[in-house]
């Protein structure tokens, strides 16, 4: 039986019953943050072309915790059946777009038609497939998938087909770990032994460096390869801040150390640097997370750029268009490992894909316990992987107990 009581309207012409849509918000939760992580923050590399912008130092002293406050926003569906999807945390740029362009659109419209509403919602805008749009439809088409799993009383990755796995193997991100090689020694080591899948490290320089940035780069993944030997995986991303020159000679330095992969060496809109750097090197190339559309990622799967495609349903369209992006990706062979920004939606589709399609999740492990702060039990490894999600929906539920302040939003 359904988790929640569902009363809907009769039964149509066609047998089917029809569960609208009226309410459409933006929950906003207030509270007292959380300590942030031990120890000194890493500077993540940019694409700056002006050095004398790079204010951050390398790395960064922790500086004493003083408390604060903490604000999250979750998106929530309502109907005039009782179910509800919850959806979030979501970034607050894409709270504008919920409530003023999108919200109006569906509200009385039949709230399990999830595939119709995106068609809908992705051709409204035509300016809208990229960017806090493209975000907006995310959320609304992950609450969606919640609000179904809800009514039919199953977690959403069973609805997307199943699993045939019992864990999801993960993979850590130490974005924000400080780049002192002796920190990176001990943290990479402890990756290995708490059982994760592999390790990715956020190189810190780019062009703008020098040589004394490229020196520090290379030390990195010598340190990594020398901590944990030469059989485990280990991954590199420099967020879009390198050129195709300064790539090429990092790779060159670094490829006897066999990289899993480098991710995002460039920007999207950079796609003859991908095909050239994946035609001068063996090490294998990784991007996805500001691919948003299938159609995108086809260019890159076509030219055979992608050893991984990371594409994140929660900026790519949500769990709908994720999952049309890894039937397209089985195709040519290249696995899917979703970008890790938020976990609920990447771990559902993950547990319901193939392993050959879907090998792993990623888990930024400074990050996502803070993100998730206002939930009970969120998304966590144990042991290098994540067990099936069994709540119905993504099993969402909000911590009062954390809660100081609530309010909503909406059209």
């Amino acid at each position: 039986m359904p988790s929640t009581p569902v009363t809907s309207e009769p039964l149509t012409e066609t047998g089917a019953r029809t569960i609208r849509i009226t309410a459409i918000e933006i929950v906003v939760v207030r509270g007292a943050a959380p300590e942030p992580p031990p120890g000194p923050k890493q500077r993540q590399v940019r694409a700056e072309s002006f050095h004398e912008r790079r204010k951050a130092p390398y790395s960064q002293p922790a500086a004493p915790w003083t408390g604060g406050v903490m604000t999250s926003r979750y998106l929530r569906i309502g109907t005039d059946a009782g179910a509800e999807g919850l959806y979030g945390p979501i970034d607050p740029e894409t709270t504008w777009p919920i409530v003023n362009q999108l919200a109006p659109l569906l509200i009385g419209e039949d709230a399990l038609a999830v595939t119709t509403h995106w068609d809908l919602l992705e051709r409204f805008d035509r300016h809208g497939r990229h960017g806090h749009y493209k975000m907006a439809l995310s959320a609304i088409d992950n609450a969606l998938w919640d609000l179904r799993g809800k009514v039919f009383d199953a977690p959403v990755w069973q609805l997307l087909g199943g699993s045939a796995r019992d864990r999801i193997p993960v993979y850590l991100s130490t974005l924000g770990t400080s780049l002192d090689l002796d920190n990176v020694r001990e943290v990479a080591a402890k990756a290995k032994a708490d059982g994760f899948w592999g390790q990715k490290w956020f190189l810190g320089d780019g062009p703008t460096d020098g040589a004394e940035g490229l020196a520090r780069n290379v030390a990195i993944a010598e340190a990594v390869r020398e901590t944990i030997g030469p059989d485990e995986r280990m991954m590199f991303d420099v967020f879009n801040g390198w050129d195709l020159g300064y790539a090429r000679s990092w790779v060159q330095r670094v490829e006897h150390l066999k990289p899993t992969w480098l991710e995002e060496p460039f920007g999207q809109n950079h796609f003859p640097a991908y095909e050239a750097l994946q035609r001068s090197t063996s090490v294998p190339i990784s991007t996805g997370e500001h691919i948003y559309d299938r159609q995108e990622l086809l260019q890159y799967l076509q030219a055979g750029v992608l050893a991984v495609a990371q594409c994140d349903p929660e900026w790519c369209g949500g769990v709908t268009e994720l999952v049309r992006m890894c039937a397209i990706a089985d195709v040519f062979s290249v696995p899917v490992i979703p970008h890790g920004h938020g976990m609920h939606a990447a771990i559902h589709v993950i547990a319901s894909q193939s392993p050959a399609v879907c090998p792993t999740a990623e888990y930024l492990g400074r990050t996502m316990p803070n993100r998730h702060h206002f939930e009970i039990d969120p998304p966590a490894p144990v042991g290098g992987s994540f067990a099936l999600p069994t709540r119905p929906g993504f099993g969402i539920r909000l911590d009062d107990s954390k809660i100081d302040e609530r309010s909503t939003l909406q059209f």
